[in-house]
């Protein structure tokens, strides 16, 4: 993720939650997340596109990014 978020960080924010602190259990239910690592990648109208629990593809979020 950190090599990522330094290649596309003009075009992408990636927020990291942990779901050990407050803020983390809070947004849990709200975005019905209980394992880590899980990824959600949102448009930029914060609509939900797609979901990966585990090891993330590179290039699927480097494809996601240049819709």
């Amino acid at each position: 993720m950190d090599g990522l978020e330094q290649e596309l960080g003009d075009k992408l924010e990636i927020i990291h939650i942990n779901i050990q602190e407050q803020v983390g259990r809070e947004l849990a239910p709200v975005y019905d997340f209980e394992y880590t690592p899980t990824y959600i990648f949102f448009d930029a109208q914060g609509h939900e596109v797609w979901r990966t629990i585990g090891e993330i593809d590179p290039q699927r979020v480097r494809d996601s990014v240049n819709q």
